[in-house]
């Protein structure tokens, strides 16, 4: 749990002061899972701060208006147009408490290194570097329970969502290939972020579908480019209510984003759903992914351009 710096947690402290208390005591109960019973606003602030995993994650909460944070960097002297978005205004937010924390380093005097402080120090980063290896499958595994948690929370047969579904989840072009095997049998594509968000959107909202990923050995498979590019194939069942409609198998297409630390965002998604009566017998009860992880590799070189389905 990587949590907050001491800028980000003294300045979310103001920020959250700024939020009322029945918006402080929701907010206490999502982040803590309603696990801890805060004894007043300020232990309910203390226990938002310290169970929150990042500043990006406590500010897209749906309890922390794009407003709040708004008046907060006016509050800090940080002027920005007001129309700017909720998830800019979370980036101006921390630059600023980056900003803060370099100031506080450059006014600390460095202490005098010893011979046995260079040894550590090298030490170190060797470790570090060791850590820098992303582990890929467990990045597919933490990605899809964040997706599917997030897409699912949005159906209106589940309360009101937890977390801002949105196009800021998806590069610009992002391109979503959409293949399905129901009553008809269709392949549809779709263009960039807003388009992209909506139609995946429409599914759980308007369609009131339920897609559970099978995260096993069988269900989940990751692949990572040279270049940077990250493949997770996940498959799953697709439900309704009580009700049990097919499967599905979807491929996500991950870069990180070079501005915003330990952040991915989806440039590509291959979505295949096959209704209960085009599957053969037995298929449901354990879906799996269909294809191998060279199949994976070798589906970098060719989806960008749009010209494989998942057929």
């Amino acid at each position: 749990m990587a949590g907050l710096s001491r800028p980000e947690s003294e300045g979310c402290r103001e920020l959250l002061g700024l939020l009322d208390d029945g918006d402080i005591a929701a907010l206490c109960d999502t982040v803590t899972g309603r696990l801890v019973q805060p004894d007043g606003r300020q232990d309910a602030i203390r226990a938002i701060l310290a169970y929150s995993q990042s500043v990006e994650e406590l500010l897209r909460r749906k309890k922390v208006h794009r407003d709040i944070i708004f008046k907060y960097l006016a509050s800090q002297g940080v002027i920005i147009p007001p129309a700017t978005e909720k998830h800019n205004l979370i980036q101006h937010a921390k630059d600023y408490w980056k900003r803060q924390l370099q100031l506080k380093l450059k006014d600390t005097p460095e202490p005098v290194k010893t011979s046995q402080d260079i040894r550590l120090f090298q030490q170190q980063e060797k470790e570090d570097k060791k850590a820098e290896k992303v582990d890929f499958r467990q990045l597919g595994e933490e990605f899809c329970h964040w997706f599917f948690e997030l897409l699912n929370s949005q159906n209106p047969f589940l309360g009101p969502p937890q977390d801002e579904w949105g196009p800021q989840h998806f590069w610009h072009d992002v391109k979503l290939r959409f293949y399905y095997n129901t009553s008809e049998q269709k392949v549809i594509d779709y263009h960039g972020a807003e388009i992209v968000s909506l139609r995946l959107l429409s599914l759980v909202k308007e369609e009131y579908l339920f897609l559970s990923p099978n995260l096993d050995s069988c269900g989940l498979k990751c692949a990572s480019s040279p270049h940077g590019l990250v493949m997770v194939g996940v498959a799953g069942t697709v439900h309704r209510g009580d009700t049990c409609l097919g499967i599905f198998e979807q491929i996500f297409g991950l870069i990180r984003c070079p501005f915003v630390e330990n952040t991915w965002k989806i440039k590509f998604i291959n979505l295949r759903i096959i209704g209960e009566a085009s599957l053969a017998p037995g298929t449901l009860m354990k879906p799996a992914i269909t294809f191998e992880q060279s199949d994976l590799e070798a589906f970098y070189s060719i989806s960008l351009s749009g010209t494989k389905s998942m057929t």
